[in-house]
């Protein structure tokens, strides 16, 4: 796996939240979607079991979606920003 595949991984993940009707993205989704359709590497089974997003994709993600784009933590998904978030934070109160 490359710099090139996590990129490839990320840039995806933002066409899917910037591109949708729903602008959003649910982490299951997006790790399945990567797992089946990128380069071997980019997932991986977390503590818990479950699928998740490597590390690099996400650090490629954060890079290129920052103030647009926000983590709901309790709900494991992003979304587009509003004008309700608070400035400064990647995360969802």
């Amino acid at each position: 796996m490359s710099d090139n595949d996590a990129q490839a991984a990320a840039q995806w993940m933002l066409a899917q939240i910037t591109d949708s009707r729903s602008h959003e993205l649910f982490q299951s989704d997006a790790a399945e979607h990567i797992r089946k359709n990128f380069a071997e590497g980019l997932t991986y089974t977390n503590d818990n079991g479950n699928l998740a997003v490597d590390k690099r994709v996400l650090k490629a993600f954060r890079e290129i979606s920052e103030g647009t784009v926000i983590w709901e933590r309790g709900a494991r998904y992003w979304r587009l920003r509003n004008e309700r978030d608070p400035q400064g934070t990647r995360q969802a109160e």
